[in-house]
This record gives C-alpha cells, sequence and structure tokens, in this order.
C-alpha cells in the first residue's frame, strides 16, 4: 500500500538479544575476502575460504520496467557507471527484472549508442545485455544479486504470481536464470520476490498465501540446478495483525523459519524507509528516532542478533527532504554497524537506488545521470565495505558442466583494397566461459590492421584472436563478438576454430 508509485517512475517478538561481539572481524583482513561462492554460517556470510563478507551495495533499477534494460543507458555507457559505482565505494548491485526479460525477443529500449556508448550492447536482447553487465561487474569485483521485482512490467504484485505469470513460470524462470550463471560466482544470489504484501501471510499454512512456502518451493528449485547460490527471501507485510512496510515483516520467521535442502544458503532480506515514501505510526513517537532501534529489532533485526541467519536490507531510501527523513537515516546506519569496527560482522545492505528517477526516494546519482549525491552518499560512507576479487569462474566443478565455444566469420565489406570483418563467438556449452580464443588461416597474404573487441597475433597467415578484458565471460548459449580490417582485400571467408580457456 506504501510502495506502487515509486516503480511507475522510473505476534511481536520478544526474545533475550545475544550480545553483539564487538571487535570482530578487521577491515584489513577482510578486503581480500570475497572469493568463490559464499555460504552462510550463523549471521554470518562467508566467502569460499570461510572469511567474512559484507554486501555494501546499491540498487540499479530498469529491467523490471518497459524498457526492460537499467535505466541511464541513454545518457552513458554501462561501464563508465559501473565504474563510478564501484569508484564510489559499492561492492555489489542489485538488479530487478520482471519475467517479461525471458520471454523470447525480449529486447531493451532507450540505449544510446552514439559517441561509442554501449558499443557492445548493440544488437543484443535483454538478457544478453544483463550477461554484459555481469560480465562487466565481475571484472571490476563487483558481485550481483538478482531481483525477481515483478511478473512483468505492468507493475508489482502481492503475491508471487499472477493470473498472467503463474507459479509454474515463476519457478521455472527463476530456474533459467540460475543455470544460466551457474558457474559464474559474479551472481552471488537471487532475491526470489520483491515487497510481497497482503494478501501474502507468514506461516499460516495455505500455499496460495503462504509466501514462507512458496519461498521454500522456489529456493529449492534454484539450489536443484545452481546450488552454489544463496537464496534471498524477503519478509510480508502483517504477520499477526502487526503491519509494516511491504517485504519489512520478519516477526514470523522466529516461529516459522525457512527450510531449504542446502544447508548454509539462506539470507531474510527487509526493506524499510522513510517518510518520503509513506508514513508509519514510529515517526511521530516522541522518542523519535531513539525508538527506531527496537523498531527494526522487532521487524528483522533480532534475526541477526539472535545469531539465526544474516539479513540483508535490500533497500532503504530517502529523498533527505525532510528532517525527519535525515534524522532516521543516520539512525539507520548507525544500527547497521560501522565496517571499521565490526567488518564483516554485521548486517548487508544495498541502498535503494543509483537512479535519480525514483518518484519518492531519488538516488545517488542527480537528475543529469552524472553527478553524485555526496550528502547523500556520505550519509552511506561508515557502512561500505571492501569490493571483491574478480569473479565469473569458479563453482561448479562436478555437476557435469563443460565449456566449449563455436565461432562464425563474416565478412561486412570489402574495397578490393582491404575489408572488414565480424567474428561471433558462442557459448556451445553447459558451463560460462572466463575467456575464448579464436584460429584462423588465410591462404592469401592478407594482414590484420586494426582489430575492435579482442586483440591479436599473425604469424604468416595465420591469426589467433583473444577475448578482451570486458567480453571474456560468455554464459551458456549467449555470444559475444568482435571486428577487424584487413588488406588486401578478396580474402573469402576462412574456416575458424574457437577454443574455451
Amino acid at each position: 500500500m506504501f510502495r506502487n508509485l515509486r516503480r511507475a517512475l522510473c505476534v511481536a517478538v520478544a526474545a533475550l538479544l545475544l550480545p553483539l561481539a564487538a571487535g570482530a572481524q578487521a577491515v584489513e583482513a577482510e578486503a581480500a575476502a570475497g572469493a568463490g561462492y559464499w555460504h552462510t554460517s550463523g549471521r554470518q556470510i562467508l566467502d569460499s575460504a570461510g572469511q567474512p563478507v559484507r554486501i555494501a551495495g546499491i540498487n540499479w533499477f530498469g529491467f523490471e520496467t518497459a524498457d526492460n534494460v537499467v535505466h541511464g543507458l541513454w545518457s552513458r555507457d554501462y561501464k563508465s557507471m559501473i565504474d563510478q559505482m564501484k569508484s564510489l565505494g559499492y561492492n555489489t548491485l542489485r538488479i530487478p527484472y520482471s519475467d517479461d526479460i525471458l520471454k523470447s525477443g525480449t529486447a531493451p529500449t532507450g540505449i544510446d549508442f552514439s559517441g561509442g556508448k554501449n558499443a557492445d550492447l548493440q544488437g543484443l536482447g535483454s538478457l544478453g545485455v544483463l550477461d554484459r553487465i555481469v560480465a562487466y561487474a565481475g571484472q571490476g569485483g563487483l558481485k550481483v544479486i538478482l531481483d525477481r521485482h515483478r511478473p512483468d512490467a505492468a507493475g508489482q504484485s502481492a503475491l508471487w504470481y499472477t493470473a498472467a505469470v503463474p507459479e509454474s513460470t515463476w519457478i521455472a524462470n527463476l530456474k533459467s536464470l540460475a543455470a544460466r550463471y551457474r558457474g559464474q560466482d559474479t551472481v552471488i544470489g537471487i532475491d526470489l520476490h520483491n515487497e510481497p504484501h497482503d494478501p501474502a501471510c507468514w506461516g499460516c499454512g495455505d500455499t496460495a498465501t503462504d509466501w514462507r512456502l512458496a519461498a521454500e518451493r522456489a529456493g529449492n528449485a534454484v539450489l536443484s540446478v545452481n546450488p552454489d547460490l544463496l537464496i534471498l527471501v524477503e519478509g510480508v507485510q502483517t504477520f499477526n495483525g502487526v503491519s509494516g512496510w511491504w517485504g519489512g515483516n520478519l516477526m514470523g520467521v522466529a516461529q516459522y523459519p525457512v527450510r531449504l535442502d542446502v544447508p548454509g544458503r539462506l539470507v531474510y532480506s527487509a526493506h524499510d524507509y522513510a517518510t518520503s515514501v509513506a508514513q508509519q505510526s514510529w515517526f511521530s513517537d516522541p522518542s523519535f528516532p531513539a525508538n527506531m532501534p527496537g523498531i527494526w529489532d522487532r521487524y528483522w533485526g533480532y534475526l541477526f542478533k539472535q545469531n539465526i541467519a544474516p539479513v540483508w536490507l535490500g533497500e532503504f531510501g530517502t529523498t533527505l527532504a525532510s528532517t525527519v527523513d535525515q534524522r532516521w537515516l543516520a539512525a539507520l546506519v548507525d544500527y547497521l554497524r560501522p565496517t571499521s569496527t565490526y567488518g564483516g560482522d554485521s548486517f548487508h545492505w544495498t541502498f535503494w537506488s543509483w537512479n535519480p528517477n525514483s518518484g519518492d526516494t531519488g538516488g545517488i546519482l542527480k537528475d543529469d545521470w552524472q553527478t553524485v549525491d555526496t550528502v547523500k552518499d556520505g550519509y552511506l560512507a561508515s557502512i561500505k565495505a571492501p569490493g571483491f576479487p574478480a569473479g565469473g569462474g569458479g563453482g561448479g566443478g562436478d555437476d557435469g558442466s563443460t565449456a566449449s565455444c563455436s565461432a562464425t566469420y563474416t565478412t561486412t565489406s570489402d574495397w578490393g583494397g582491404g575489408f572488414n570483418a565480424d567474428v561471433k563467438v558462442t557459448n556451445t556449452g553447459t558451463a560460462a566461459l572466463s575467456s575464448w580464443k579464436v584460429t584462423w588461416t588465410w591462404s592469401g597474404a592478407q594482414r590484420v590492421t586494426s582489430m575492435w573487441n579482442a586483440s591479436y597475433t599473425q604469424s604468416g597467415g595465420t591469426v589467433t584472436a583473444v577475448n578482451a578484458a570486458h567480453n571474456g565471460t560468455v554464459a551458456p548459449g549467449t555470444s559475444t563478438s568482435f571486428g577487424f580490417g584487413a588488406a588486401p582485400g578478396g580474402a573469402g571467408a576462412p574456416a575458424v576454430s574457437c577454443t574455451a580457456t
């Protein structure tokens, strides 16, 4: 009831709380953490070596809208935005999507290709663009969480299914994405459904409305095809008559925890907002903001403080226009625990949002899609955390996946004295490529004069082209390409071979 306009633009729990462990893992030891796939232990998320990590990230929305792609590409190159996110200290991207992007033929709109911007996205469908974003983020040491935000671009749904998008489609699409990024440890997890709310219940036992049971069905389906992923489960709106933010009420977990077939994969997620989104009773409490830690403890913080599970605040944001909102954000940041003191023994978070076109919160970027709102970004400074090693490989070595590729060579123009050609590289295997090379031999005197989106060596008539830094990672069933100029013309199309490396 609080949130449906924002995306268009663009039993009380009583328990003794565990003592908060001070002097947790130091930030210096955390700097190299994050390699491989992650798992959970108590309230912490650990990397493949058992080191604690902290998700400290940003939401970049658009794939859930009718544009079928992250917003802002009408203004900037996607790589420049990811580079800027990293430079500001965000280490994870939460990328909302709708099931529409998994429909055959879905193509993005609103991408500017002028001046060389977004050049390697030309001709790609929405999933192909998502592949490129994941690959480039991983090369920079950012992790990605995929967020099933809406059943379709029309709007948010209270339940995880609609008449047009039944539960079977929801689960099939979750499994498809899990399989697509199997072996690419840049994608660390999937947020199963955004902001379940009334009539969604927790623990009521009705399979049509019990979000906890649906999360178990979907989470176990995802893990059946990619057991390395984290399963991120949001709350509901109301439990035992107590209501809060959509997706922000995790009170029911104490009595009805989510049960997954693979241990160490469950992370609970809450959302929390300020008055620029909607008014809540606690904002007018005479003790505000001193009352807020108790509110957060009650709805979701107890899960962390009692060492039940990690907690990720998947969305929180504000325009900061009012004093109340400013005091709310300062109190929330303090509650989430400073990284300098607690390192990875902390709440996890992704701020809403990177986009300035979020109607009731605005973004980290201002309306020009370039300038940083340094005041808003500054509130988050104490809870930012180190980035991670470059991802894309690792995981899944025992699932029977194989890496293989093919290449096709097309002459695009020939003027006698020289010619241009494109080579398309396709992942024909069941595991992601982390790099590739393509080889061919001309029978004549042709020499490469320039090459883009790959590097090359030439010995006699034999050319070997190797991927560039940004296009080595190729998901199963998808393609990338490179081009070159050579002379003289009239070479014809030689046989080409592709090797996955």
